[in-house]
Parts: C-alpha cells; sequence; structure tokens
C-alpha cells in the first residue's frame, strides 16, 4: 500500500521550536510596557503579581501529588507561575538588566522542558513508525505468498482440465478408428481422470 508522502511547511517545523523563546519575549514585552504604563515600583502591583504567582504554583503542586495528578495541568499551571513571576519583575523593575536577565532564565528553563518532551514525542514517533513499516512488511509478504499459492492452484486446475481434454479428445479419437472394441477398453478400465480442486483455502 503506497501512502502518499506529506512534506511539511518549513513554518510548521520551525513554530514549535520558536514557541518558548516567543513566549517568555512576549511577556517580557508585555510586562515592559505595562512597566511604561504605571507598573514600576507599584507595590500594589507587585503584590498582585506575587499572589497570582504563588496561586499558579500552588495549583501546579495540587495537580502534580497523588495518583489523580495530572503532568500536563502541573506543567502549564508551574508555567504560569514563571510567566507571572517574570511579568512581576519586569513590570516593577526600573531597569532592563534584571528582567532580561530573568528572561534569559526563563527562556533555558522552558528550552530544558521543552526538550524533554520533544525526546518523547520523537521516541514514540520513531517506535509508531517501525511498528507502521514492519505491519507493511508482514501484509506485503502474506499477499504474496496468498498470491503464489492463488497462482499454483490455478496452474494445477490448468493443467487438470488440459489433461482432461486431452484425454476426451483421445477417447474420441480412438472410438472414431475401425475396429474399435468399446467393450474391450472398457473391461480393462479407463484411466482415472485427475480431480480439480478449485477450493479456496484460507
Amino acid at each position: 500500500m503506497n501512502e502518499p508522502i506529506i512534506a511539511r511547511h518549513w513554518l510548521a517545523i520551525i513554530a514549535p521550536k520558536a514557541a518558548p523563546a516567543l513566549a517568555t519575549s512576549t511577556v517580557l514585552i508585555l510586562a515592559r510596557i505595562w512597566n511604561a504604563n504605571g507598573a514600576e515600583h507599584s507595590v500594589g502591583n507587585a503584590v498582585l503579581m506575587t499572589a497570582l504567582s504563588l496561586g499558579a504554583a500552588a495549583a501546579g503542586v495540587c495537580a502534580s501529588v497523588g495518583r489523580a495528578g495530572d503532568s500536563a495541568i502541573a506543567g502549564t499551571a508551574f508555567a504560569a507561575s514563571g510567566g507571572l513571576a517574570l511579568a512581576g519583575v519586569a513590570g516593577y523593575a526600573d531597569g532592563l538588566s534584571l528582567p532580561l536577565l530573568l528572561w534569559v532564565l526563563a527562556t533555558a528553563v522552558a528550552y530544558g522542558l521543552a526538550a524533554r518532551y520533544w525526546r518523547t514525542d520523537r521516541r514514540e514517533r520513531v517506535a509508531y513508525d517501525r511498528q507502521t513499516s514492519a505491519r507493511r512488511e508482514e501484509h506485503a509478504h502474506i499477499e504474496r505468498v496468498e498470491a503464489l499459492r492463488a497462482g499454483a492452484q490455478i496452474e494445477v486446475a490448468r493443467t487438470s482440465a488440459a489433461y482432461t481434454e486431452q484425454l476426451a479428445q483421445a477417447l474420441i479419437t480412438r472410438a472414431a478408428l475401425t475396429g474399435f472394441d468399446f467393450k474391450a477398453v472398457e473391461a480393462a478400465g479407463l484411466p482415472e481422470l485427475p480431480s480439480i480442486n478449485t477450493s479456496k483455502e484460507h
């Protein structure tokens, strides 16, 4: 079975790799815009972002504890907590050095976590491709064997039919000869005609 080969667009290949940097950069840019609009040295805004960050972290801890823990929800909650912390510091600070340092650290951590998921996804995709290829090879082998078996059965049936036709033609020709004694041939016994087995094997 031939399946069409679909080439992925280069944007579809690059987009997942650039997603962590785009996310942290977007948070930094929005935080600096917020800083320019009155968040600099605002204690109320700092307290709000701290509370939101701690709340997201607590939600991540709750989501990862116990048997019913969901790693996807926990990862999302921790990512939100880090993003809120980065936004709070970048919005509160008056310079760019600390926000940029936190942006670099957040981007490095995001890529570290993403690389783990990328490796797992690549491993699962390779295993799936191997299983699919093995199944295709097995099915192709079965199809080849069945085709050979059907061809052999057709050839046997064709040979048997030709032999039967030749035998019948020989008997008819022999019966047309002068001095042919059918009772003598019947007493001697006729050769057994081959049985044509066309039953399908399963």
